[in-house]
């Protein structure tokens, strides 16, 4: 029987995690090596890295970082954050990360995906697509780490990136980034009915419940921080994952 992928979605900042609240207010929860080691003995299907510093202060992914979480890390790994050339995935994959991810760059030089498509394989490649709300309600695709509107709806934007060579899509809701409260279920069945991709839906699950509310809308796998991060109502610290009979109901 099918199941979808339940993926912990972790931010770096420095050489620590963080969680934010809709793209806000980063708090530290811990490092990463800790949490990697946890995840292992849990066997998570996968783990996405996003380095949310990396465009904002224009630099190159942090290769030493990423070389050292790469090599504790059990299960296949994404990472995104600067990766902005052929070069730069290049150097990923040696250090042993399965896929790259695209968000900046692939707004800015889409030819890049289908360059990187092209070299390693569409399945490696994933491009991250941050949705919300403009100042007229309107959903639209925001890139530099959901700062700056391109203008696109998400759906028009996400057949663009698979006709280019995305292999993935990483949808993520900036408005429920962190919230707990629940996927853009609209937004998921919109995008999911578009494209022929695999979708990962990301931004706001609280429960094991909302990863399925999210596979029932259509994505292929389901990313959460907060979720894997948090425990109860005042949000302690305590790194965890389903078991295994609650990841089975997670399914198509």
């Amino acid at each position: 029987m099918f199941r979808a992928r339940v993926i912990p979605c972790l931010l770096l900042k420095g050489d620590g995690l963080v969680k934010t609240v809709r793209f806000k207010e980063p708090k530290y929860v811990g490092d990463p090596i800790n949490a990697v080691k946890i995840f292992n003995e849990k066997e998570v299907d996968e783990l996405i890295f996003l380095d949310i510093t990396a465009t904002p202060e224009g630099r190159t992914p942090s290769f030493e970082r990423v070389r050292n979480i790469a090599s504790e890390c059990f299960m296949p790994m994404c990472y995104g954050g600067g990766v902005r050339s052929l070069e730069h995935s290049r150097q990923l994959f040696n250090l042993g990360v399965e896929k790259v991810a695209l968000n900046t760059a692939a707004a800015e030089t889409p030819a890049l995906i289908t360059e990187l498509a092209n070299a390693f394989g569409n399945q490696s490649i994933i491009v991250g697509v941050d949705v919300k709300n403009d100042w007229l309600g309107r959903p639209r695709v925001f890139t530099h780490c959901g700062t700056k509107n391109t203008g696109r709806g998400p759906v028009e934007y996400i057949r663009e990136m698979e006709e280019r060579g995305a292999g993935e899509i990483l949808l993520n809701s900036v408005d429920r980034d962190g919230t707990m409260r629940g996927f853009d279920v609209e937004l998921i069945r919109e995008v999911t009915k578009a494209v022929h991709v695999p979708v990962v839906a990301c931004g706001g699950a609280g429960s094991v419940a909302h990863l399925g509310e999210a596979v029932t809308a259509g994505a292929s796998g389901v990313a959460a921080g907060s979720l894997f991060v948090f425990t109860g109502p005042h949000r302690a610290v305590l790194i965890n994952y389903p078991t295994a009979a609650e990841l089975q109901a997670i399914s198509h």
